[in-house]
């Protein structure tokens, strides 16, 4: 049996797998715990399985079988759980390229495309992930197989695109050591936006809205109303993460020269696909100046299955517990 996790800032997911096939999962929220070995043991108090091989996909950089969570006040050490749990192997993986892992099991029905590109095109692919944080892994092409792994592109420095990002820059940076792409490119990144843009006074808050947001994800609010188009203020701050969005996931796809395809997973990324679609996402990935025609050669695809990670870190877990 083995045990998968898709470790997040705001959700730990466990499952069961068994001969590839999930057998059981639980969700839980990972602030209410001091770290993963207690959510482990908690599932394993209730799921009496002999666990074979574990694997976990993690927000944060692993070194030597260690994490330090980005998003969490966590450490987590592969070694020290083996020994606590008793369970014989730990892997530990970065949860994007958990999610690449598992990109293989996915059925067609399971992708949505948004630019078709040329699918004959061979090489690198890519992956990015707004959630909590925003995640970037790659796919290197060796001529006959796909190798992933792991990197912390979402880190890296906003670059502010005209007069209004400046200004965006200056307002987060007043608020922050280091402002990245994870900053706006997010979900609290979407909350960030829409509070410059009210702050500034070029967009007012109704009282609905105030009354919305209480006792709720605010980004959840911000992103449904703007979807139902019942805010204007709603609706320019997700147009505008939209169009970072693709300005990043160009960046990244230029910096691996992912010309095989680029996915987009994380949780936002399935409720507003349409909007990556016909939104500003594509003519902010492909405004490049003389690479344009390159971008717009790259496939892109919408990941809809959020057990991509857990089926990656499964699947990852299988293969080295041989």
């Amino acid at each position: 049996m083995i045990l998968a996790g898709d470790i997040g800032g705001t959700h730990t997911r466990l499952a069961l797998f068994k001969n590839e096939i999930k057998i059981i999962e639980r969700k839980f929220l990972s602030r209410n715990y001091p770290g993963l070995e207690n959510i482990i043991t908690e599932f394993l108090l209730i799921h009496k399985e002999s666990i074979s091989t574990a694997c976990f996909g993690v927000a944060g950089p692993v070194k030597e079988g260690k994490v330090k969570a980005t998003n969490l006040p966590w450490v987590v050490d592969a070694s020290l759980l083996s020994q606590k749990l008793k369970i014989a192997a730990v892997f530990l993986l970065n949860d994007l390229e958990a999610n690449t892992y598992g990109l293989k099991k996915l059925e067609k029905d399971q992708l949505f495309l948004i630019q078709k590109g040329n699918p004959d095109q061979k090489g690198n692919q890519a992956l990015i992930s707004a959630g909590t944080g925003l995640g970037q892994a790659g796919l290197f092409w060796d001529g006959r197989v796909h190798h992933p792994f792991a990197c912390e592109g979402g880190h890296t420095d906003f670059a502010p695109r005209n007069e209004l990002e400046v200004e965006l820059f200056w307002y987060l940076k007043n608020q922050l050591e280091h402002v990245s792409y994870e900053r706006v490119v997010s979900g609290p990144g979407l909350l960030s936006l829409y509070r410059f843009l009210i702050e500034t006074k070029r967009e007012k808050t109704p009282s609905s809205l105030k009354a919305a947001m209480e006792g709720n994800d605010p980004s959840s609010v911000i992103s449904k109303w703007a979807l139902e188009n019942k805010d204007p203020g709603c609706v320019r701050a997700l147009d505008w993460f939209v169009s970072l969005y693709g300005a990043e996931a160009g960046n990244l796809a230029l910096k691996l020269l992912s010309l095989g395809g680029l996915y987009i997973g994380g949780g936002i990324a399935p409720h507003i696909k349409e909007r990556l679609k016909n939104g500003p996402f594509l003519s902010s990935f492909a405004d490049k100046g003389r690479f344009k025609e390159v971008l717009e050669s790259i496939p892109i695809w919408v990941i809809l299955n959020d057990d991509t990670a857990l089926l990656g870190a499964a699947s990852y877990g299988e293969m080295m517990g041989k």
